[in-house]
């Protein structure tokens, strides 16, 4: 009887769903008076930007979450929205300043050029350093003071050739979206949807009902193999330069879903890249996460910048870096803490990032980015080429300390951490 009950609920089940997809699919055409929409010609016509104010019409949440992080303000129209400047442009303060670092300038501080605030058309970041954008013979150029947000100081960004560097070949790309090189043009001022999502003007002009059609005119990079997927953070967070346009030094013409080979070819010491990169081939500078990561053994192993990165989600950021966890509990999600020896013995406080993510790489101040290649530089990495730096020495209490003096300590709770295992088996 109970056998008898159930093949008549279920068959009941399945004619319920199957006038309910008859009635999803009629729902899916055309209403009656509808305008016709020409598939064929919409698909066949160049993909191009459309904005991230056409992403919010349908996709809100997503887009207010993405307007939580510093994604969207990487570029800011001053001429728009005045408050976007963080600092005030006095000079007096700011020649102050450099006065204190005259022994590294290339100019001599009163020939170093600052902006009136008449002359900032757009700002780069604001929340660790802001730079800022003025236009010259029809140009973008990065000026030469850039303000430091934790130091509340001011520093000098190439003040020797700075009107020679255009913005557009040097850092548009990835500050803006859209770059058109050959128009000196962008759509958007921002790291905005399409700049991970892909060009959208199908997707948009695509109607609702057009459901499968839609899908495929927008690249998801959660639905992208994961190294396909790292590929477009790498085109922005890795140091290299163009292979389709000579003199610029971002992806021209890449976009996400594509190999980033065919468009970006990544600069390293040994290629002669002595300028940002340590002879062990680490990251010096910024935007060189992902040179770091191609090194780690996360890469080899899958981890990829989303397995602790969010790009953007609903909510509140839990931390400021985007990381699913703060500090070292991003670590611990994946590593367990098995056996406290070496130097876990006595770096408990420290936490993993402390040693396995020094700060040695270099953005607005010496020291103020972590290594992405997760590995422990040690005292005998600086013995081999004083260049180098090591994690022991990035601590306050150690760097002074001699490194042979540090890496005889570090042997020393080798051979401790040795013997005790050999004394338990």
């Amino acid at each position: 009887m109970q056998k008898r009950l159930e093949m008549i609920t279920n068959g009941w089940v399945e004619l319920a769903l199957t006038a309910l997809m008859a009635f999803g699919l009629a729902a899916c055409g055309p209403s009656p008076g509808e305008p016709q929409i020409d598939m064929e010609k919409i698909l066949s016509r160049p993909k191009t930007y459309v904005g991230s104010n056409q992403c919010k019409v349908c996709h809100l949440e997503h887009y207010d979450s993405w307007r939580n992080t510093l994604h969207s303000r990487t570029l800011q129209n001053v001429t728009q929205n005045l408050d976007a400047l963080i600092a005030e442009l006095d000079p007096e303060v700011i020649r102050a300043n450099l006065m204190k670092q005259k022994d590294k300038l290339k100019v001599p501080v009163d020939q170093v050029y600052i902006p009136k605030v008449s002359e900032v058309k757009y700002v780069i970041g604001m929340q660790w350093v802001q730079g800022f954008l003025i236009e010259k013979n029809g140009l973008l150029y990065v000026a030469p003071v850039h303000y430091h947000v934790e130091e509340d100081n001011w520093t000098t960004y190439h003040e020797e050739n700075w009107d020679k560097r255009p913005w557009r070949d040097y850092c548009g790309g990835c500050h803006a979206m859209g770059v058109d090189l050959e128009n000196n043009s962008f759509v958007e001022p921002s790291v905005g949807c399409e700049a991970c999502h892909g060009p959208g003007s199908r997707h948009v002009a695509l109607p609702e009902t057009a459901i499968f059609n839609k899908r495929m005119t927008i690249v998801n990079p959660s639905h992208l193999p994961a190294g396909i997927r790292t590929q477009i953070c790498g085109s922005c967070h890795g140091r290299g330069e163009s292979k389709k346009h000579d003199g610029v030094y971002w992806p021209a013409g890449y976009q996400p879903g594509r190999a980033l080979a065919r468009f970006y070819k990544m600069t390293s010491y040994v290629g002669g890249d002595i300028k940002h990169f340590y002879a062990n081939e680490f990251a010096k500078g910024h935007r060189q996460q992902y040179n770091d990561w191609k090194l780690s053994v996360h890469a080899r192993e899958g981890v990829t910048c989303t397995s602790c990165h969010y790009v953007h989600q609903l909510g509140v950021a839990p931390t400021q870096f985007q990381t699913k966890g703060s500090g070292s509990l991003q670590c611990l999600m994946c590593h367990r803490v098995i056996n406290k020896n070496m130097s876990h013995s006595i770096h408990s406080f420290a936490g993993c990032v402390g040693c396995h993510m020094p700060r040695i790489a270099t953005s607005a101040e010496s020291g103020d980015l972590h290594s992405h290649v997760f590995v422990t530089l040690l005292p005998r990495d600086t013995l081999s080429n004083g260049k180098v730096p090591n994690s022991c020495q990035k601590c306050h209490k150690h760097k002074d300390t001699d490194p042979a003096t540090l890496q005889e300590v570090f042997d020393g709770l080798t051979k401790k951490s040795l013997l005790k295992v050999h004394r338990t088996h």
